[in-house]
């Protein structure tokens, strides 16, 4: 079992992982232009919501709302994404 500086470890190294994707994508092609404030939202986004959902299954005890629970901040995550992304929804969130 891991002890919780190992899973912290995991969720942060995740995110910077995930964020090597459109930092490699910059390098071959034109259609992804992130700056230093994007990589910085997102790099928080895929932090928080990693935590958020060790949180849910330190807390949660039945595997169903366990299922429940992540997907619901799943959802959450994708939705703020998106309307960050391309505006989805057009509030000023996105600069609408």
């Amino acid at each position: 079992m891991k002890t919780k500086n190992e899973r912290l470890a995991a969720i942060v190294l995740g995110a910077l992982s995930l964020l090597l994707i459109p930092l490699i994508a910059m390098q071959f092609t034109k259609e992804v232009n992130w700056d230093a404030f994007d990589f910085i939202v997102m790099g928080f986004l895929l932090t928080a919501f990693g935590l958020l959902i060790e949180l849910v299954l330190r807390l949660v005890k039945t595997t169903l709302q366990r299922v429940l629970f992540c997907g619901g901040v799943l959802i959450i995550f994708f939705l703020i994404w998106a309307e960050l992304a391309v505006g989805i929804f057009g509030s000023p969130l996105a600069g609408s």
